[in-house]
């Protein structure tokens, strides 16, 4: 099945496996996969999600679900909905649409009911009663006074698994205090921004919403761990977490460091303090790549591509745990940047890959737009949504071969799908519905920018019967 073959440099074994012709490493299962997945369910198909969720921390973790197959039906206040409908890039709308809540919404019905009256939370009663998931991200105790906590909830689904999740959980001080919170704040108090700097500069914030976007692929791995406990056990639970304590989790060997060693982390900027050498480093094209080579054949390979083999054995270099003492790891800095002054970014990147070093050039939102191996993966692809046309979205950033994760839809206005739930879901006829409607327990959208329809929209593209 394989080959053996002597690579370019001295010494090095190449194994061709005689399964991959001409270069193209992609397994048998994986053939077709980009144009196929459409034909195949997703992993959790009839899983049923009920989401009451803002910003970005909140609905990111549902929207996982849905692009993994779940049916996630959207609750929104009516009549403005979702407060990240108004938060765009410098209040750029696409469409009547804010971009970023069209990012972090796919998959999702769109559902108005208001849950200050008394008829909207039996109606959610009635939802949850047909739910294997319920998310909120509100403040702590609003589940409580809006009737339909844990305990009320409970009642109508023994088994429903229950997450509420926000800055600082449900109970302790800050959460005592009610405070507020959001990405920036997450990323202030768990002293990520801190870290994220440069030495003897200001703090800085990731631009990413980091504590969202992490904070809410935790609570799903909370909340699917819980699907299979019940599915083992019969019994829901309730699973509550903090935004702030999930991004100091990803923060690794910073804690264990100051509790250990009493010294604190200072800012480092994109130089790593556990790896060296790594860091980015500025080109002869003035553009930048990232580089790293910690492992010995690495180190070798980036030493004998800079001219430079002796440095490989060089006492202060030679050893990976004595080259990351910061004396050593400046000197070592200072050479490769030196070197790289003299190279193009794509000089760097070729000869990573002859030497076996890492070595990167830094890419912008359009290189990433147009990377053709992005696109020829099905990573970055092109959505054609009845409502909003054809536009450019990245899509699940995992494969599955039986069961693929999938963009189907984009966003909907608010209370868009809110007679297909009703009917569908809790077989409501039209005169019943109508009722819900004078009485302001179901609402639509309001005539604003990123709640109402597009303007070209014909009254008829996008109800639920297309999808």
């Amino acid at each position: 099945m394989s080959e053996v073959s002597q690579g370019k440099k001295a010494g090095t074994i190449i194994i061709f496996d005689s399964r991959f012709k001409g270069g193209n490493l992609m397994p048998d299962v994986f053939k077709d996969y980009v144009k196929k997945k459409f034909s195949k369910p997703g992993p959790l198909k009839g899983v049923r999600v009920l989401e009451v969720c803002t910003l970005l921390f909140g609905p990111s973790g549902p929207s996982f679900l849905a692009e993994m197959g779940a049916e996630v039906i959207k609750i929104e206040l009516p009549p403005a909905g979702d407060v990240t409908r108004s938060l765009n890039p410098f209040g750029w709308f696409y469409k009547e649409q804010s971009p970023m809540f069209m990012h972090i919404n796919p998959n999702k019905y769109y559902m108005a009911l208001d849950l200050h009256i008394d008829m909207g939370q039996q109606i959610f009663k009635e939802l949850a009663a047909k739910a294997d998931i319920i998310e909120f991200n509100l403040r702590p105790a609003v589940t409580n006074r809006w009737n339909i906590g844990y305990e009320d909830i409970k009642k109508v689904n023994p088994g429903i698994i229950y997450i509420e999740k926000n800055g600082f959980g449900q109970w302790g001080a800050y959460a005592e205090q009610d405070r507020p919170s959001n990405d920036g704040a997450s990323q202030a108090l768990a002293g990520y921004a801190w870290m994220s700097s440069f030495p003897k500069r200001p703090p800085l914030k990731q631009s990413i919403w980091i504590c969202d976007y992490y904070g809410g692929l935790m609570g799903e791995v909370a909340v699917l761990a819980a699907l299979h406990h019940r599915r083992k056990t019969g019994k829901g639970q309730f699973i509550e977490m903090s935004q702030t304590e999930n991004i100091m989790r990803v923060m690794n060997w910073v804690w264990p460091y100051q509790q250990l060693a009493g010294k604190g982390v200072e800012p480092m900027g994109n130089r790593d303090q556990c790896i060296c050498p790594a860091d980015t480093f500025l080109c002869a094209d003035n553009r930048l790549a990232a580089l790293a080579a910690p492992g010995p054949d690495e180190f070798l390979g980036l030493c004998r591509a800079m001219g430079k083999a002796e440095l490989a054995v060089d006492p202060r270099f030679r050893e990976h745990t004595v080259r990351l003492q910061d004396e050593n790891a400046l000197a070592i800095l200072k050479i490769i940047a030196d070197w790289a002054r003299t190279k193009t970014a794509d000089d760097l990147e070729a000869l990573g890959k002859e030497f076996g070093f890492s070595a990167t050039r830094l890419h912008n939102a359009k290189d990433m737009n147009e990377d053709p191996q992005r696109r020829e993966r099905g990573f970055v692809k092109e959505i054609d949504d009845p409502l909003y046309g054809r536009y450019v979205e990245h899509e699940f950033p995992v494969m599955m071969t039986k069961t693929p994760p999938k963009i189907k839809w984009t966003v909907r206005p608010v209370g868009f799908d809110n007679e297909f739930v009703m009917a569908k879901i809790l077989g409501r006829n039209q005169t019943q519905i109508d009722e819900l409607y004078l009485h302001g327990v179901l609402g639509k959208w309001k005539d604003m920018q990123g709640r109402r329809p597009p303007s070209d929209w014909d009254g008829q593209a996008g109800y639920i019967i297309r999808r």
